[in-house]
């Protein structure tokens, strides 16, 4: 295995690790902003609460390790992305200071509904503004001219492939969001907040499988070559679906949230890993593959050996985290001892 796939391999891992950690965290401001709307906050609000408040300030740190990789493996990738998301980035930029804005008024004064709404929208909006990248990458929508490279706005927005994921990116943060909430909410003992959350993800179960589907069905036209890779690979996609209905029987019959959400982190990894390395080369179809735009030999390894280093601090920091709080009984059922909100 060559630095190039080497590269690119620990970043696609970080960058799963923050699509997991940042849908929970999207999904929970939602569902409490939602719950103001739909006059349950008296059921959902303590459950979030306790879980974002010890989490929320580790979620960017995955997105930071993979932007700070990716233009230091792929230098080339900060000239083709950086001028042509300059507008969505910076919208994604904008909503994440609302985010972080909205944790400090948590923690030093008072809140209004209309700010926790707000703060409940940016969860949707974030996904959707970064998922366009996904999009961008599949080609066509970038053309290079003598001024540089213009990115065809109306081309994008008007794709249905476009939609297509950005309806995937929000249904799969509430989904995945829901089924952890209700585990969660399961180990708190609280029954109410577990039977509505567990409702949620059943509802935005269906949604979600539906518009990953429907993304294959717009790749077939858009890029075939890609959907073609990824119909090869239809063996890996079988077995996601099959945990994907694993992780439904779980939640449907309550027989055990935990494992409901082990297979439903299995599901994604596979169906994440199965549409990158259909992706394999390319970054930017055509433009740009991982061998044209690779940094030196020495800059690579460089930057493995730091990587695998932020790893070996980061699973160890997650673990604590989650076991002082997140999997703490007496945490997350509110013993004032160890209540830190």
């Amino acid at each position: 295995m060559n630095y190039e796939v080497i590269g690119i391999s620990v970043l696609w891992l970080f960058l799963f690790g923050y699509v997991i950690i940042a849908s929970i965290d999207f999904g929970a401001g939602f569902f409490n902003a939602y719950s103001i709307v739909a006059k349950k906050q008296h059921i959902l609000i303590k459950i979030i609460q306790r879980y974002l408040s010890p989490i929320w300030e580790v979620t960017n740190v995955f997105l930071v390790f993979f932007f700070v990789g990716i233009i230091g493996f792929f230098p080339k990738t900060a000239y083709y992305y950086g001028t042509t998301l300059l507008v969505p980035i910076s919208i994604a930029i904008v909503l994440l200071a609302i985010r972080g804005a909205y944790y400090a008024f948590t923690t030093y004064g008072g809140l209004n509904d209309k700010f926790t709404f707000l703060y409940g929208i940016t969860g949707l909006f974030i996904p959707a503004s970064l998922s366009i990248v996904l999009t961008i990458s599949e080609g066509g929508f970038i053309d290079e001219r003598k001024s540089g490279l213009v990115l065809d706005y109306w081309k994008l927005f008007s794709s249905p492939l476009t939609w297509s994921i950005v309806v995937l990116s929000i249904t799969a943060v509430l989904y995945i969001s829901a089924v952890f909430l209700t585990w969660y909410a399961h180990q708190a003992g609280d029954e109410k907040a577990t039977e509505l959350l567990r409702r949620y993800a059943l509802i935005w179960a269906g949604p979600a499988i539906i518009t990953a589907l429907g993304i294959i069905v717009e790749l077939r036209s858009h890029n075939p070559l890609h959907f073609e890779r990824l119909s090869a690979m239809w063996g890996l996609f079988l077995l996601s679906f099959l945990l994907f209905l694993g992780t439904i029987y779980l939640v449907w019959k309550r027989i055990s949230y935990g494992s409901a959400f082990v297979l439903l982190v299995g599901q994604f990894f596979i169906a994440f890993f199965a549409y990158g390395v259909s992706h394999y080369p390319y970054l930017l179809y055509p433009y740009l593959s991982i061998y044209d735009s690779f940094t030196s030999e020495e800059m690579a390894l460089a930057l493995i050996i730091a990587f695998i280093a932020g790893l070996g601090l980061l699973l160890p920091s997650l673990y604590l985290l989650f076991r002082l709080f997140i999997f703490n009984k007496e945490y997350v059922r509110g013993n004032p001892k160890h209540d830190h909100t």
